[in-house]
């Protein structure tokens, strides 16, 4: 076979591997970019085209870049909390080279074609790593959804609970049938915090710096039921939804009962539900606060199956920063948020290797299956026509989390001190490294928008 030609042109780069992560598996390969894009996956031993450069990094494992569709930027307006800047940085040097931005936290949140604009002019020039936006929907702007989706927005977010912030209110189950039927409409696609309000108003509530007081507030009925009014009205509409950081592993059976019926349905998890648990949250820790919250071991377990059996699609990282003084010691005023960006990869790794499961897995649920929920068809492989974005990985070194060493703004995490499996030795993003352990190059990421 032929590559000295690629896609846009002559090989310029190969990157060679004895563990490339592949769609068909892992195996020893040489990857061949020509002008950013994969221009084949070749043996291991195949000769490098003339004026291409080699860059072998032995055993190190080459996984497809990762994919998160679930980052809170904040920027605009908040950027105190996070940023382009920062949160890209923070990317890269976790492996990965796509993220689509939240439409909340930030100021204007984007819930209108305007607002769009906003945000794309302030991240065009801080982007380390390639970035899409989601739009929201609200209870007012169903006017609004079509001019987002054709503007290239990825689909809508919209919550069933209150958000945490006053200018992105939640929808009734009347609003979320309007939302969806617009949506519907054009093929989009809508992203769901599930959490079902009345049951939350009934859960005991107050002030107080005990876990298990907060964990009693956020009971799983309330993601419950919220999963299941949702499930049926995509039935009733014929809408396409996803369910956003699914906490509650007793959900999983009505997800997929209303696959096997022919609903529109997927979900994703979170690395901090995967790896932490409820019963070693110490009182007053609030850097371990997220709603929905980390619950006990037995649903953790439950997850790991849901993942296992293919119910659950995604591992995303709701990184969700404040600044530190918002994480107050009382579980009920604390900013409800977990910052994982650049942790999230060698975090999922450290419990997934322990439980049995493969880089291979790892790789579907944080790259392919990411990219596929947001029609990223460029992305999430390493695969002949795919941008040549990579995450190489040290598997078996490990590291002890030091907050210092984080690039997100505000460096608080329910990780600190932790050892964990997977060192990310570098990235590269269109055939470029954008971060070399741990150090981020300057900024070479680009917008995206949907189908483009």
């Amino acid at each position: 076979m032929d590559v000295s030609m690629g896609v846009n042109g002559e090989v310029d780069l190969v990157l060679r591997s004895t563990r490339v992560v592949t769609l068909d598996g892992t195996r020893p390969a040489s990857v061949a970019v020509a002008g950013g894009t994969i221009a084949a996956v070749l043996p291991h031993d195949a000769e490098v085209p003339a004026g291409a450069r080699l860059e072998d990094v032995g055993d190190h494992v080459v996984l497809p870049g990762l994919v998160d569709t679930h980052v809170h930027v904040n920027d605009p307006g908040r950027t105190e909390w996070e940023g382009f800047w920062t949160a890209t940085r923070a990317a890269a040097a976790g492996g990965i080279t796509t993220l689509l931005d939240m439409p909340l936290n930030s100021l204007p949140p984007t819930t209108t074609v305007e607002h769009l604009r906003v945000k794309r002019d302030v991240a065009r020039p801080k982007a380390h790593v390639d970035v899409g936006f989601w739009g929201g929907a609200l209870p007012d702007n169903v006017k609004d959804l079509r001019p987002l989706h054709e503007a290239g927005v990825f689909g809508f977010k919209c919550f069933l609970s209150p958000s945490g912030v006053d200018e992105f209110p939640r929808l009734d189950q009347d609003q979320l049938a309007a939302s969806l039927a617009e949506i519907t409409g054009f093929g989009g696609l809508m992203i769901v915090h599930a959490e079902d309000p009345h049951h939350l108003d009934a859960a005991p509530g107050g002030s107080s710096t005990r876990y298990a007081d907060f964990l009693a507030s956020r009971p799983r009925d309330a993601e419950n039921t919220a999963v299941g009014n949702l499930i049926a009205q995509a039935r009733r509409l014929g809408a396409r939804v996803h369910v956003l950081h699914l906490s509650s592993a007793d959900a999983l059976p009505l997800i997929a009962a209303a696959r096997s019926e022919g609903v529109r349905v997927t979900v994703e998890t979170c690395p901090h539900f995967l790896t932490l648990t409820a019963e070693e949250v110490p009182d007053g820790a609030t850097e371990f606060k997220c709603c929905p919250p980390i619950r006990e071991t037995a649903n953790q377990d439950a997850l790991w199956q849901g993942l296992a059996d293919g119910v659950i699609d995604c591992v995303v990282s709701d990184h969700s920063p404040s600044t530190a003084d918002l994480k107050t010691p009382d579980f009920s005023t604390a900013w409800g948020g977990i910052s994982s960006l650049q942790l999230g990869l060698s975090a999922v790794w450290t419990e997934a290797r322990r439980r049995g499961h493969t880089l291979d897995d790892v790789a579907r649920w944080m790259s392919t299956a990411p990219a596929a929920l947001a029609g990223l068809d460029r992305k999430g492989a390493v695969e002949a026509g795919r941008d040549a974005d990579f995450a190489v990985l040290a598997p078996d070194e490990t590291f002890t989390v030091d907050p210092a060493l984080l690039h997100h703004r505000n460096r608080v995490t329910a990780y600190a001190g932790r050892t964990l499996y997977g060192v990310v030795t570098s990235t590269w993003l269109r055939g470029v490294r954008i971060a070399d352990r741990g150090r981020p190059a300057a900024p070479s990421g680009r917008l995206l928008e949907r189908n483009k």
